[in-house]
């Protein structure tokens, strides 16, 4: 008697799975917790970072093609409407003109690079306009008082409720769109508290910095679009971005990206909006501002910045802003009176489907590597199943010569 036969053996211990693919999954599930909990314990960090560090890798680099595919298109918009621009009046595109065709460009250029900054960081900021129409109403008032005078306090106050915004925020756990939209609300109430029309008292020009002021917005547009590429800068700036349960809470590490991303683009909203002022004909008529807004983050999205922010261009930015400027300006001339409520409705529009065409084609390539199982019959296994083990059967095997019970030590044959 066999005694080192399976019936006789103690079972203490689980039996072998007559499955090789769930005994692979089950090898590869627990190394995989095993990996997790090591990370935790070592590196200090909670679950919801690990998770996002593993969506930021998603086995490689996001690919950057759809977005300079993208950008190329907006460099052709922007070039035909120029050329329109051109065709219709040539001296547009000329000194004094071109002067303060780039200091609209620069103004609308902050508005962008701000939307895009908290579209980024996750807290998008809705109060961008009204602090732009704000900003421009103090200039219109106290402009006259010259241009630090008019510009300090508006930075201050732009500053210190950025701060409060991000605090409410961190402290809260809220939704960034939630808070900003409050928090503009309360702008809005602060730009109708005038009756009529304020006339600018200023006497700045900034027409002679022009190509200074655009220019400082190119490079950085150009530069902050390198910096989202980087994989550790977009990990760190995009913390507070939704992982998981998106009410659990971050803990401390999130602060410094909110309070840097509101509060940057809080005075880039009030830089806009004082250039805006000293470029306007006419008085500044209250109102709500959130026509800016909308172009803002339409604008960020035209130019390649997705709506969840993970992803982002190079030079979106730059093109998308460039060839809205010179719509503004073209349209102005044709008089078309479009409002700007419809352009932004417009430009939201497409920043919507650029995002997706990102989203989609964006992701980076999985590694196709060799299946784990390989469920098709070996050659000559004509009764091999890869199913159930049950469905194995022994009638078309040819019975052997050398069982156990056909030799000199089976039943036949005597002890």
């Amino acid at each position: 008697m066999a005694y080192d036969d399976s019936t006789y053996r103690r079972q203490t211990e689980d039996p072998t799975p007559t499955d090789p693919a769930a005994y692979r999954a089950n090898t590869l599930a627990a190394a995989e917790q095993r990996r997790r909990a090591e990370e935790l314990d070592g590196a200090g960090e909670t679950t919801a970072d690990v998770l996002r560090r593993a969506e930021a890798d998603e086995d490689g680099r996001d690919r950057l093609g759809i977005h300079l595919g993208w950008e190329v298109i907006l460099l052709l918009a922007a070039a035909a409407i120029g050329f329109l621009l051109w065709r219709l009046e040539p001296d547009s595109l000329r000194r004094p003109a071109l002067d303060d065709l780039l200091v609209t460009g620069a103004a609308i250029g902050l508005l962008a690079l701000g939307a895009g900054l908290t579209l980024r960081a996750g807290v998008p900021n809705l109060a961008l306009g009204p602090i732009a129409l704000a900003a421009s109403l103090q200039y219109a008032e106290q402009g006259d008082q010259g241009l630090v005078k008019a510009m300090v306090p508006a930075l201050v106050f732009a500053a210190a409720g950025a701060i409060v915004l991000a605090l409410i925020v961190l402290v809260l756990h809220v939704p960034g769109w939630a808070a900003t939209l409050a928090a503009a609300l309360g702008v809005v109430v602060y730009d109708q508290l005038r009756v009529a029309p304020v006339a600018v008292q200023g006497t700045y020009d900034p027409t002679d910095q022009a190509f200074f002021l655009f220019g400082g917005f190119a490079v950085l547009a150009v530069l902050g679009g390198a910096l989202g590429t980087v994989t550790p800068v977009r990990r760190w700036l995009g913390r507070l971005r939704p992982t998981g349960d998106p009410a659990r809470r971050r803990g401390a590490v999130v602060g410094p990206p909110v309070f840097g991303a509101l509060i940057l683009s809080s005075l880039f909203a009030v830089a806009a909006g004082t250039l805006l002022a000293t470029q306007s004909d006419g008085p500044i008529v209250p109102g709500t501002g959130f026509e800016w807004t909308g172009i803002a983050l339409g604008l960020a999205m035209l130019a390649g910045t997705s709506a969840y922010g993970r992803r982002g261009g190079l030079f979106g930015t730059l093109f998308a802003v460039a060839a809205l400027t010179l719509f503004l300006d073209y349209a102005d001339r044709r008089e078309f009176d479009i409002s700007l409520f419809a352009i932004a409705g417009c430009v939201l529009a497409g920043g919507l489907v650029v995002t997706r065409l990102v989203e989609t084609y964006g992701r980076p390539l999985h590694p196709a590597g060799p299946a784990d199982w390989n469920a098709a019959p070996a050659a000559g296994g004509n009764n091999w199943q890869p199913d159930l083990p049950e469905t194995w059967s022994t009638a078309s095997t040819t019975p052997r010569a050398d069982r156990w019970d056909s030799g000199p030590w089976g039943t036949g044959t005597g002890q």
